[in-house]
């Protein structure tokens, strides 16, 4: 368990997420009304998005169908009854005066998500319940000195609100969730999870008490759109209520902001309650009534999603726990390895995604997607390990130009440098004879029980065939000379 430690002892973190996913849809919730990114401002709004008279909402079937699987792959309760609400609120870029929503009745219940922690254990996490709502506009206020803008495009944008458990203790558990939904949420096709377009946002719930004591008074931190961001505003808004505690204040239950400039939490509004909003039934919506057989049938189209696959991984191909994490977080890198792997050494395929591949794609700030040495690629290389045409120290030479020039394959790459291993025994032998020879000192010192100096004879053999020759034959004739 992780504590926070202040002048009067421990205190435990009680953290929820609220994490708002924009469905992957063509189409708004209740309109026809296009979704993509980065449009010209009011370019994606029909009378319905803003709001005129007498315009009724129409709900988007596929949408539904994408909550349902987000639901299914979140070994969620699908409610085959649920109900939209109208939130009532004012605010500029809130054309209606109200948010359509759902409250009491939501399309998906109670569900589990089950975290990946850093030392390869595994901690579930509930989840409380899924419900759909309509976005609400954009304002902007840095376009005019005196002014704020309303770009409307995003009003009426499908999203699902996914709500945990107070069940996570720490900012790196709320890290690992967030990261874990997205993944499963891509998996699925139902949000591409992009935090720094908005289609993932995050609201957290933080509060603290001392351990064993009844929860506290809570804080939700709004809107907060990057994982990094989300662990720093849980790590300061949880000391700043340690030190207002211990200095004998009260904790007021309202609404704060992040500000990723000075990496602080500040007061927005007191905290609104449900009754607040005036929940009550849309009366322009029926309820969404879903046919059990349809349920079952998106059920059957679900996907192999992490937690299964990472299982096979470790069953399949006997990756450790870790190595198998990090390839199943994300689906193409996950697809990447399993076809590099494909009739090959799992374990050394493994090593070379997660370690040459990320290492280099990290390095030049490139998604898997972009990798410029293709899956089958690395796989060739791993064969050219395989058969000795070439040594593992050359492969490390050959992938590396396989990374600046994309398409050449590595073999020929190797035929080009002449770079094939030499597994030829007497043009080995010509060469380590010429070493001791030279060396006649060392290997007097050698053979009278200077052990390590075996690593410098193999070191000067490599370097006579410049790093072509056969390792295991280098061994084997050195120990024959030296100790025969």
């Amino acid at each position: 368990m992780t504590y926070i430690q202040g002048e009067t002892g421990d205190w435990e973190v009680v953290i929820g997420l609220e994490v708002h996913a924009q469905i992957v849809s063509n189409a708004k919730l209740f309109s026809g009304s296009a979704t993509a990114f980065g449009t010209a401002p009011n370019s994606q709004v029909s009378f319905v998005d803003a709001a005129f008279p007498g315009m009724l909402p129409v709900i988007n079937a596929f949408c539904v169908e994408q909550a349902v699987r987000t639901g299914l792959g979140l070994k969620a309760q699908i409610n085959n009854y649920s109900v939209f609400d109208r939130k009532n609120y004012f605010y500029a870029d809130l054309p209606q005066g109200y948010q359509i929503s759902q409250y009491l009745q939501p399309i998906v219940g109670k569900g589990e998500l089950v975290l990946d922690l850093p030392d390869g254990s595994t901690r579930t996490v509930g989840i409380t319940r899924l419900h759909m709502e309509q976005d609400a506009g954009k304002s902007l206020h840095d376009q005019h000195p005196s002014k704020t803008y309303i770009d409307l495009n995003r009003s009426g944008v499908a999203l699902m609100e996914i709500v945990s458990e107070p069940d996570l203790r720490s900012a790196e558990e709320a890290g690992a969730y967030v990261r874990k939904l997205r993944s499963i949420l891509r998996y699925l096709g139902t949000c591409d999870g992009n935090m720094e377009e908005g289609s993932m946002r995050c609201d957290c719930n933080v509060s603290v008490r001392k351990p064993g004591q009844p929860f506290g008074t809570r804080c939700e931190i709004k809107n907060v759109n990057s994982i990094r961001f989300v662990m720093a505003a849980i790590e300061y808004e949880a000391r700043r209520q340690v030190e207002v505690l211990e200095e004998g204040g009260t904790i007021v239950q309202e609404t704060r902001l992040w500000d990723t400039t000075k990496l602080v939490t500040r007061s927005m509004r007191s905290k609104e309650e449900a009754h607040d909003y005036r929940y009550f039934p849309d009366p322009d919506l029926l309820p969404l009534e879903l046919d059990p057989e349809w349920v079952e049938e998106i059920k059957r189209t679900l996907p192999e999603l992490p937690d299964e696959k990472k299982a096979r991984f470790m069953t399949d191909f006997k990756l450790s726990a870790y190595d198998a994490n990090v390839l199943v977080n994300e689906k193409a890198k996950a697809d990447y390895f399993e076809t590099v792997a494909k009739g090959r050494d799992p374990k050394l395929a493994a090593n070379w995604v997660t370690g040459d591949l990320f290492g280099a794609l990290n390095k030049a700030g490139l998604e898997i997607e972009q990798s410029p040495v293709k899956a089958g690629d690395l796989g060739g290389l791993i064969d050219l390990i395989a058969d000795n045409t070439i040594s593992g120290r050359i492969a490390k030479d050959v992938f590396a130009i396989m990374f600046e020039t994309p398409g050449k394959t590595p073999a020929d790459i190797v035929a080009e440098k002449g770079l094939k291993q030499v597994t030829d025994t007497g043009a080995i032998e010509g060469a380590i004879d010429q070493i001791l020879a030279a060396n006649a000192d060392k290997v007097e010192e050698y053979r009278s029980g200077k052990d390590k100096l075996f690593g410098f004879f193999v070191g000067q053999a490599m370097k006579a065939t410049q790093g072509k020759a056969n390792p295991a034959l280098v061994n084997e004739i050195l120990q024959k000379k030296l100790n025969g």
